[in-house]
């Protein structure tokens, strides 16, 4: 009998999930393509949820086909598109449809986003969602009324990871106290920084995951920093690639680095790649951790 992701994440193993997007469209058969290409080499598959704030399918149809072609999923949910209501819906329809494990978060801005002009929701946020979640494990809604068969989700959520950022630690914490499983965390390219990070949440029980996305260019690198909060691609890292003769296989040597010094500092890795997953499981073998599950 294959171990779950709960019972991996209850383990000493060394944890590795990837990161799937659902189609702008209909046709789900480029999204079980791409899990097909790291079928076996990971432990779960993250269905994003309107990430970057762009339109995509729903999160709930995509993990269902996932799980149907016999993948492990971890659903994420935000706040920015959907109240209260909503979500404790979204949540009980994900249960009853054999989703078991949930990353929340509370979402990019639709600013950010391809409807800039949608008015964000914002009644939760991840927080408080994560409060929602643990109430609803216990057998109540947020409203206090009873919920029959009430879901049992392994639950995650996301962090950045730059100490630096008190209030994002401290944050942090407050996600910890509702009940964490799992922590997922922002790319990291700053080794040292992150293990300051590990130092100083080590009172936190949840397992860190860490996340990873090869650079395919100096360009790619600046324009993260530059654009996505909590990413710092330090200038030795971005020369390196800008010198380099392939500069994304230099990317994916970076990554694979990464990795080899993460696996010393946490439970896992989560690979964030910018299309598809055609070369994971290089990512891997370079790094030393590719694996049969």
């Amino acid at each position: 009998m294959s171990l779950t992701f709960k019972d991996k994440l209850e383990s000493d193993h060394f944890l590795i999930t990837a990161e799937i997007s659902p189609p702008k469209g209909t046709d789900l058969s480029e999204a079980l393509a791409d899990a097909e290409l790291i079928r076996d080499q990971v432990d779960a598959l993250n269905v994003t949820d309107n990430q970057r704030a762009v339109m995509r399918m729903s999160p709930l149809a995509v993990s269902r086909a996932l799980q149907d072609a016999g993948h492990e999923v971890i659903m994420q949910l935000t706040c920015r598109d959907r109240n209260r209501l909503a979500l404790q819906s979204e949540l009980l329809g994900a249960y009853a449809m054999g989703i078991r494990n949930i990353c929340v978060m509370t979402g990019d801005h639709t600013t950010k986003g391809d409807h800039p002009g949608s008015r964000p929701v914002y009644d939760m946020d991840s927080v408080q969602l994560l409060d929602i979640v643990r109430r609803m494990r216990e057998g109540y809604d947020l409203a206090g009324n009873v919920i029959d068969n009430p879901p049992e989700f392994t639950v995650g959520a996301v962090t950045n990871t730059n100490p630096s950022k008190l209030m994002q630690m401290m944050k942090l914490r407050k996600k910890a106290k509702s009940g964490l499983d799992f922590i997922q965390t922002q790319a990291v390219y700053d080794t040292g920084q992150f293990e300051m990070f590990m130092e100083m949440t080590e009172d936190i029980e949840a397992p860190v995951i860490a996340g990873l996305i090869p650079l395919k260019s100096a360009r790619m690198a600046r324009f993260m920093n530059q654009n996505v909060p909590g990413i710092n691609v330090p200038e030795e890292i971005i020369q390196r690639i800008e010198n380099a003769e392939r500069p994304v296989d230099e990317g994916l040597a970076i990554c694979a680095e990464t990795a080899r010094e993460l696996k010393k500092l946490c439970r896992g890795i989560h690979i964030m790649p910018i299309g598809k997953h055609d070369r994971t499981p290089r990512i891997l073998e370079m790094a030393g951790i590719r694996k049969n599950i």
